[in-house]
């Protein structure tokens, strides 16, 4: 089934061009289903790379799924220009009386801040607390991932001697549990983060279960409330470029940056980058539309409490 997205989202015809199968509202409204309803609240820089690697990953499900990306209010996005937030986003205001079956918060480059010196933290926190009213199941990723767990459960971050930067190994501490399906024994992930959660301050709270972690980038994920909160650390929904963009950006303007960790063939930066977590991501996201989502959520959606 695909995906339906804003007339006119750039991403469209990226994906098109990538033979993944996306449709507008006008079109998807002929039909007669009833889609998920995903919210997606983007708090990266540069939305539009954001939004075409979210969008890839969720187009991969047998599910039709109506996307829609909601801002902070009030904050103005630096590297993403007026029109295209004008056009394509909605503010927390405006759909904070609306229901969704999932909602995505991505990560932000906030992680050597204190949460309180975020400019948008009071807001943010209220978006948070409406997710467990408002949603049936929410996934954190990266620094959002550190941000919900502070909130609900007061888990602190820690800052990191240098930035966990690379491709790593992890594996699952369950494996029947419906988000690993078809995972493999071991399987990689991203990671670009200044900071951590640590394993013996989740362990303090019986409400939150490790679901996964690695050896050399600590915890993966943790799960709450059932499925209905899942805190992901990692970037699975990155690009193959995208950490090479990042290490030749802070290296041109002269930034403390190590090469990525099991990133380029050969650990070569002349050479392109090993694709090794393209499966793990779509199962990650497919399973989490399916079996924490679409199989959870009532069918008259305003029955989401």
């Amino acid at each position: 089934m695909p995906l339906k997205l804003p007339k006119h989202l750039p991403a469209i015809e990226v994906l098109k061009a990538e033979n993944i199968f996306v449709m507008d509202f006008e079109r998807a409204d002929e039909q007669q289903i009833r889609s998920l309803r995903i919210c997606i609240l983007n708090l990266m820089p540069i939305k539009e790379q954001t939004e075409n690697d979210l969008i890839r990953l969720l187009s991969n499900t047998p599910l039709q799924v109506e996307i829609q990306f909601m801002m902070i209010p009030g904050h103005v996005s630096k590297n993403t220009s007026a029109g295209h937030m004008q056009q394509f986003y909605t503010s927390f205001e405006g759909l904070k009386e609306q229901k969704f079956d999932g909602m995505i918060v991505t990560g932000a480059p906030l992680e050597q801040l204190d949460y309180e010196e975020v400019t948008y933290w009071k807001v943010l926190q209220e978006i948070f607390d409406w997710t467990r009213t408002h949603v049936t199941s929410t996934m954190f990723i990266c620094w959002a991932a550190q941000a919900g767990l502070y909130h609900f459960y007061g888990v602190p971050k820690y800052p990191l001697s240098k930035k966990m930067f690379g491709i790593f190994k992890h594996t699952s501490y369950d494996p029947q549990e419906p988000i690993f399906r078809g995972f493999d024994d071991e399987f990689f992930v991203p990671h670009s983060r200044h900071s951590e959660v640590r394993k013996e301050d989740i362990l303090q709270h019986p409400e939150l279960k490790i679901m996964s972690e690695s050896r050399e980038s600590g915890i993966y994920m943790v799960m709450a409330r059932e499925g209905r909160e899942i805190y992901v650390t990692g970037h699975s929904e990155y690009s193959p470029y995208t950490l090479d963009t990042e290490y030749k950006r802070d290296l041109t303007k002269g930034l403390p940056i190590n090469m990525p960790v099991n990133y380029y063939k050969g650990n070569n930066p002349n050479n392109r980058p090993l694709v090794r977590w393209r499966s793990t991501a779509n199962l990650l996201f497919s399973n989490w539309l399916n079996y924490y989502v679409y199989q959870n959520t009532p069918y008259n959606i305003e029955e989401i409490h």
